[in-house]
């Protein structure tokens, strides 16, 4: 059975042509909304972004592109999972792992600024 993406028009391919910055930085938008949702204690909200965030992740593993960077990608899940259950395994925190996504936007920001 195939999954069902939310957002579905970049599984539909638009989010294969963006560079791993770009995906990178989008990923960090919902870590970034799961953060805000959680400060404002707004549950359905912070699931929302969670599952938003988890769904980005996975569509970026499937990136044939990254074949060589997907250890790296499969840990900024895991320690966002591990932040989002309270930083039992690594100590993380979203708080802590935002910094980690802004600089994949911040790249991202600049390359298309050149």
């Amino acid at each position: 059975m195939e999954p069902t993406f939310k957002h579905k028009n970049l599984a539909a391919g638009k989010w294969f042509t963006l560079s791993l910055a770009e995906q990178m930085g989008n990923i960090g938008s919902e870590v970034w909304r799961t953060l805000g949702a959680k400060e404002k204690k707004d549950e359905a909200r912070f699931w929302a972004a969670v599952e938003l965030a988890l769904e980005l992740f996975d569509l970026t593993l499937e990136d044939p592109r990254w074949r060589g960077r997907r250890q790296e990608i499969a840990r900024a899940r895991e320690i966002f999972c591990d932040a989002i259950y309270g930083g039992k395994l690594y100590k993380s925190s979203l708080e802590k792992i935002v910094p980690y996504f802004d600089q994949f936007a911040l790249a991202a920001a600049i390359k298309k600024s050149l």
